[in-house]
């Protein structure tokens, strides 16, 4: 009896050695979780909110002197400056990360704009259209909000400046006429490319802090940037004044200004331009103090900058972008 009972000692601690190392091998180490930052899709910029998916919005916007300072362009993610008649550009601004309450003053439509649009699948903004531009909006090329229809109710016009530089758009506004014309509001939007912290830091290039974009021999035409080490981020002026908001006098602030040659050539006698968008050409892209010789490519709609075939990464932060007949007429380094 004594070896029966030894024998079932021994067998019942083997047993409950062997649930102990069962029970040690199924214990794994909880893996520490980490928070993947969310980012706003064409800044790059981290943001609080994880739904992302507010529709861009392209707005056309007057640079005519007479509609200086702007409203809302400071928080524009992604600014074309293009010639529209003469020496006078505008702009097309994409809104994404932020839709301004008050945009404007708000200008009519070329079709090289709306095909800049087409690139972020935009909900176009205009005040006004010229014939090509108006045949493409016509024919479904983007969904679209223009003044001349809605003028008085989308859009009004201020007191404090003259017909054609005082109609305005607001985000509310937009929101309703998207809403009346059963628009899509929220969409996946393709993101750009950013480069890493250590890659910015990484940067290489030829140091460029000041430097000008000639549209015109008149200073009026001419756009200015300057590099600011301590906020790491260009400022813009026009006419030698710094491009800031109306209402809240918020400069423009960029992380990467990129400028690029278009052939340009005149389709009326009226000044209008067509602008080759899609052949390709010489650019200069500047970041954190730097310039590189580059070149520009449109990858589906979007104008991006690209060395020897390779795709090159924008800085996270707001993009401005130049469109200019001949770099070397326009591009003017100051000391």
């Amino acid at each position: 009896m004594l070896i029966i009972i030894s024998a079932c000692s021994n067998k019942e601690e083997q047993r409950s050695v062997e649930n102990i190392d069962s029970n040690q091998k199924e214990e794994k180490p909880v893996a520490a979780e980490v928070e993947e930052k969310v980012t706003y899709p064409l800044t790059g910029v981290e943001a609080e909110e994880t739904e992302l998916n507010q529709r861009p919005i392209a707005v056309m916007i007057n640079n005519h002197p007479s509609a200086r300072p702007q409203s809302g362009l400071h928080k524009a993610d992604v600014v074309y400056e293009v010639l529209s008649e003469g020496s006078i550009t505008r702009f097309l601004a994409i809104f994404q990360s932020e839709v301004p309450d008050i945009i404007g003053p708000v200008r009519s439509a070329r079709e090289y704009y709306v095909d800049l649009s087409k690139g972020f699948d935009a909900l176009y903004i205009s005040h006004g259209w010229s014939p090509t531009a108006k045949e493409k909006l016509e024919a479904g090329e983007a969904d679209y909000l223009n003044g001349l229809f809605y003028d008085g109710t989308l859009f009004w016009r201020t007191d404090h400046r003259k017909p054609p530089h005082n109609s305005y758009i607001s985000s509310e506004n937009i929101a309703k006429g998207a809403e009346d014309n059963h628009y899509e509001i929220t969409a996946e939007v393709e993101p750009f490319e950013f480069l890493s912290e250590e890659e910015v830091v990484n940067l290489k290039g030829e140091p460029v802090n000041n430097f000008v974009i000639k549209y015109d021999n008149s200073q009026t035409w001419h756009a200015t940037y300057e590099y600011n080490q301590t906020k790491q981020s260009y400022s813009r002026f026009s006419n030698n004044e710094q491009t800031v908001d109306l209402e809240s006098e918020e400069p423009i602030q960029l992380s990467n200004v990129f400028v690029v040659e278009m052939e340009h050539n005149a389709i009326d006698n009226y000044g209008r331009r067509g602008i080759n968008l899609t052949s390709g050409g010489k650019a200069l892209l500047f970041q954190n103090g730097l310039m590189q010789e580059v070149e520009w490519e449109n990858r589906d709609g979007r104008i991006l900058p690209v060395k020897d075939g390779e795709l090159i990464k924008f800085v996270p932060g707001r993009t401005w972008i130049n469109v200019v007949p001949d770099i070397e007429k326009a591009f003017l380094i100051q000391s």
